[in-house]
């Protein structure tokens, strides 16, 4: 493909060029991320689907200074606090809890996985409130590359930039892997990997480059 096929191409490369440092260094940083963080990463995922990035990272920040990741009942206390609001935080304490208990099979089946999409597929079908787009989430804070997280600010982008026709609805797994692989062409015709372009747009879209 070639960028032509696409709109406001120029526009995209100035973008990334004014927030490529910032970029780079947060990918540099997720690579970094030691292996005792890798729960904690899970949780924030867990947290995210319908509820703000800024509140998922301040209730993780409250759950382990609580050191009650396996109890639901004190974990749901603490996702409810208005200070960290976290949407079905009754559902989301259990989910946790889970996690909590599986973790050592969980882990051990991410350093026994090198390719990353074989492992978020795994993780979809194995972390109860993990889908695709949660698992591919957890995969990049942890240093995976090369896997698409379309939430609405992404696809809203695909969009803008003639990538996508429209918005789907819903996103089944083979149309997340469809929607994926034209994210990937894009990227290469356009010479922006695609880890980036993802915090890119994400960064246009709230000004900042989350996790």
């Amino acid at each position: 493909m070639r960028p032509s096929r696409y709109r406001e191409v120029d526009e995209l490369h100035a973008a990334h060029l004014a927030r490529r440092s910032d970029i780079r260094r947060r990918l540099d940083e997720f690579a970094a991320v030691p292996r005792e963080e890798y729960f904690p990463e899970l949780v924030y995922c867990l947290l995210t689907p319908q509820s703000s990035a800024v509140n998922a990272a301040r209730a993780v920040d409250a759950l382990r200074e609580s050191a009650c990741w396996h109890r639901p009942d004190v974990s749901a206390g603490i996702l409810r606090r208005p200070s960290a609001y976290i949407r079905f935080h009754n559902t989301k304490a259990r989910r946790i809890a889970e996690a909590y208990a599986a973790f050592g099979a969980i882990a051990d089946t991410i350093a026994a996985t090198p390719d990353a999409r074989d492992l978020r597929a795994w993780l979809a079908g194995n972390v109860r409130g993990l889908g695709w787009k949660e698992a591919s989430h957890f995969l990049r804070n942890i240093g995976r590359r090369n896997l698409a997280i379309l939430d609405r600010h992404i696809l809203k982008n695909l969009k803008h930039h003639g990538v996508l026709a429209s918005v789907p609805a819903t996103l089944t797994p083979r149309r997340y892997a469809a929607i994926e692989r034209r994210f990937g062409r894009f990227a290469d015709a356009v010479g922006i990997p695609m880890d980036e372009l993802d915090l890119l747009f994400w960064s246009t879209e709230t000004g900042e480059i989350l996790k």
